[in-house]
């Protein structure tokens, strides 16, 4: 799948290059408008994606009273700030607690990659994951924790080099029942 006019953003990437007083011409920048492109097809590949294409979902057969958490911890997640247009990288936990329906586990890390491919904030790939998660399997509860360091605090402005981010989105029985948040609390340490 195709972004846009790559002959737009080649010549995009060149301006930016010439406004860093860079010669384009140099052997070692010839082909980089077009590298940064290509990366830009990987990192950004999230836009071509939408969590109703991959989540397919299963029946849960757990009838008793209690319904368990499903986690899945230390997501690897790499994004780009939309305000700086710089990195972040961490680890994210994705949990919930199923209702009548549950999703393959690898189908949560695969939520998180479309969210975080894409130009964003962290606080905002927890909510669209929590909200997915709640309206595509009718989920009780859904809860996503991230912890990610951001090179425009580390390598720009107060340069800060080991400071990490935490932010979580909390729905359903996660933000309602504290000993369902507790137990979640106790099983990401």
């Amino acid at each position: 799948m195709s972004f846009g006019d790559k002959d737009k953003a080649r010549e995009a990437v060149k301006t930016m290059l010439s406004y860093l007083g860079e010669d384009l011409d140099r052997e070692g920048l010839r082909d980089t408008p077009d590298r940064i492109i290509k990366s830009w097809d990987r990192l950004f590949g999230g836009y071509h994606q939408e969590p109703t294409d991959l989540l397919t979902t299963f029946e849960d057969d757990n009838d008793g009273p209690h319904k368990q958490i499903i986690l899945l911890r230390d997501i690897e997640l790499y994004s780009t700030c939309e305000h700086h247009f710089l990195p972040f990288s961490g680890r994210v936990h994705v949990a919930y607690v199923p209702n009548t329906r549950i999703v393959g586990i690898s189908k949560l890390a695969r939520l998180v990659e479309i969210y975080s491919r894409r130009l964003q904030i962290q606080e905002r790939i927890g909510d669209q994951v929590t909200k997915a998660i709640m309206e595509l399997l009718d989920a009780k509860g859904a809860a996503c924790i991230i912890e990610a360091k951001h090179m425009c605090m580390t390598s720009r402005g107060v340069e800060k080099q080991h400071s990490t981010m935490t932010t979580s989105s909390l729905r359903g029985c996660f933000l309602s029942n504290v000993q369902t948040r507790q137990e979640l609390m106790t099983l990401i340490r």
